[in-house]
């Protein structure tokens, strides 16, 4: 039973590396991030080798994390102690002991101070507790193992400890002695209200014990996968927890997780290159790119030699003309890697276009933010600031369908789009219509009259203002501030047959996203812009890239720092959470049925694993961004943990199913 809603124990960063003999290393855990309340009963559960028993060992104090740290009540956990004791499944008593002076001696150590007595009274106490008292003097030599355990949980107790740490308790124990302690271990946690933590394999015992199931993923680079909340009431009995409603979805939620980690181990995970640097296995490559201000990273890289730097001789950069001409390239295999709206590696993977699955990897995002919506001048004219000021115009226009312009289905651009419409009440389905254009034909189609508005990235927003045919009424800092825009796509099976020519442009791009965001460089990338074959306009591109932004609707330019934002504040990592926020919006408007294989879908498409191993050959830190819980303009706070929860507590969703999305199997390296 949770007793105060506080973070009594906080896993914050962190990871766990453990040196190799041939000077590697191995990375167990990256990234955990986890927060307890007090009272509360957690379970690790994951395959063999996840770092399950590393974390606990490192709540407890006995393994130090290499970053990162862990903190109980305020103070960081710097070694062991008795306000955390461990129950391991070997026992750990001392064989010429009796049960007696087993908890006895952990009693004397602690209470040393107190009279023998009342250390006296405290041990016969717990063994009371735990029911040993007629073989409270045989040495565990004459026990079963279910009562060695019983002694090893009553030696725990006994020092009154605020946190119970179990690794895999019961896991050599028979079925009856393993329920039966089980049940005993439920009755003690919630008379004492002692905080859990308990290493296990047993989707069973997890479900019975838990408030919650914390389900890490399949190593290296073992991370939370997804955490599970179980609302059975306590206090539990084992009948009435499998004749819950809940219980059998809830399992089959644990099981069906398990079994997606094996998949991903099987066919998704890609080997990261060695961390001694060494020469690409292509060194001409063709990258898709299109003409935007975001595109920035890519000119830098190859007018700074950056490209070069790390081994790329020739890189290629194709201009294409829309985000379906990039997606088909890519599909086809003409270009090795591209420029990608932040939903089309997703889009791919499932197959949203034309329902082949094309398994396409996202190792880094390339830029934040960036676009805006614009409106034609006469709904400036109307007094139109917000969605809801939208909504009453259509009101008065019963017979007028606007359209408004998106570039791609899973683009940011439409997706914010839907989401502002929506947060105003309208159906971006029903109420408007929402046609696909390239970004270079926004403007002409808003000048003549085709559209009514459109949202893209920059330069096309400021080109519309600069030709006073509209105005800007949101910019996506009002909508989400901090979103991913344009990421790296590559081919899974690509990056299988070329890990290192992959790292080496993922090490190039990151080194030319550091440069674009420095603001002294600013008005120079502008001319390489200008310079290059993107055809852009000096001019326009520098509004809220190196000048002010002019939103057109009458007030004063202003400097907007974050509005191209390319590597501060870790924007470099593909984070999942963000690529399943994707995922849900996706369903939420029809695109797909909501896949029950999301955590397969993420894990092998947005990578932050080999986004890592590029930051550590550039002898960078490899922190990761947290992009697993945000909320948009509405103030909805969107959390990995729930996604379906999620899509339906909004006003306006497609009726959407569950369904297991099929996806190609990558050819292995």
């Amino acid at each position: 039973m949770v007793i105060n809603a506080v973070d009594f124990i906080k896993v914050d960063h962190v990871d766990k590396i453990f040196p190799l003999p041939n000077g590697d290393r191995y990375i167990a855990l990256k990234g955990i991030e986890l927060k307890i309340q007090q009272g509360e009963f957690i379970s690790l559960i994951g395959h063999s080798g996840c770092g399950k028993s590393t974390l606990l060992n490192m709540i407890s104090g006995l393994d130090q994390p290499t970053f990162g740290g862990v903190v109980m009540e305020g103070r960081e956990i710097q070694g062991p102690g008795p306000d955390r004791m461990v129950v391991f499944q070997n026992y750990s008593l001392l064989p010429w002991l009796t049960v007696r002076q087993n908890i006895a001696l952990a009693v004397n150590r602690v209470f040393k101070n107190r009279p023998k007595a009342e250390r006296q009274s405290i041990v016969d106490e717990h063994i009371e507790l735990v029911g040993l008292k007629r073989a409270a003097n045989r040495r565990p030599g004459e026990l079963s193992g279910g009562m060695k355990q019983r002694v090893a949980i009553a030696r725990a107790l006994a020092i009154r400890p605020k946190v119970l740490l179990l690794d895999e308790p019961f896991g050599a124990l028979d079925a009856l002695t393993r329920g039966n302690l089980q049940e005993k271990l439920m009755e003690i946690v919630q008379e004492k209200h002692i905080t859990c933590v308990m290493v296990t394999h047993d989707v069973d015992e997890a479900l019975l014990l838990s408030d919650r199931v914390v389900m890490l993923t399949t190593g290296p680079e073992a991370h939370i996968g997804q955490i599970l909340e179980v609302p059975i009431p306590r206090p539990r009995q084992r009948l009435e927890v499998v004749n819950h409603p809940d219980y059998y979805h809830l399992r089959h939620d644990i099981v069906y997780f398990l079994n997606q980690q094996k998949r991903v181990k099987k066919v998704g995970q890609i080997s990261h290159t060695p961390t001694v640097t060494s020469q690409p296995e292509k060194t001409t490559i063709d990258v898709g790119i299109l003409p935007l201000n975001d595109t920035a990273p890519f000119i830098v890289a190859q007018e700074l030699g950056l490209f070069k730097k790390h081994g790329l001789e020739q890189v290629n950069l194709i201009k294409h003309d829309s985000w379906q001409a990039i997606a088909e390239g890519i599909m086809a295999g003409e270009l090795d890697a591209a420029q990608m709206v932040a939903g089309m590696p997703i889009a791919l993977t499932v197959g949203l276009q034309n329902k082949v699955s094309v398994p396409i990897v996202s190792s880094m995002v390339l830029s934040r933010n960036g676009n805006a919506i614009t409106l034609s001048q006469e709904f400036l004219n109307a007094g139109i600031k917000t969605p809801q000021d939208l909504k009453k115009y259509l009101a008065t226009q019963p017979d007028r369908i606007l359209t408004f312009g998106v570039v791609y289905p899973a683009s940011m651009e439409n997706l914010l789009l839907r989401y502002w419409l929506a947060s105003g009440g309208i159906d971006p389905d029903q109420d408007v219509t929402l046609t696909t254009l390239s970004p270079s034909e926004m403007v002409e189609n808003l000048q003549s009259g085709a559209i009514d508005g459109f949202c893209v990235g920059d330069p096309w927003n400021s080109q519309a203002v600069y030709e006073g045919l509209g105005y800007v009424v949101a910019t996506d800092l009002d909508i989400w501030a901090g979103h991913p825009e344009k990421v790296l796509g590559v081919r899974e099976d690509w990056v299988a047959a070329n890990p290192k020519t992959h790292i080496a442009l993922v090490k190039a791009l990151l080194e030319a996203c550091a440069y674009c965001d420095d603001q002294r460089h600013r008005a120079e990338i502008i001319e390489m812009l200008a310079q290059s074959n993107l055809q852009l306009d000096p001019q326009v591109a520098a509004a809220g890239f190196s000048a002010t932004f002019n939103y057109g609707d009458g007030r004063p330019p202003e400097k907007l720092l974050r509005f191209h934002q390319f590597h501060n504040d870790q924007s470099n990592c593909p984070a999942r959470g963000e690529g399943l926020w994707l995922l849900t919006q996706l369903a939420r408007w029809g695109y797909i049925p909501f896949p029950k294989n999301w955590v397969e879908i993420t894990e092998r498409v947005r990578r932050p694993d080999l986004y890592g191993e590029a930051c550590r050959q550039l002898q960078w830190p490899d922190m990761q961004g947290e992009h697993q819980s945000f909320k948009l303009m509405d103030g909805m706070v969107f959390t990995a943990d729930d996604p379906v929860g999620y899509i339906k507590r909004f006003n306006i969703h497609r009726e959407f199913r569950t369904s297991e999305i099929s996806l190609t199997e990558s050819i292995s390296s």
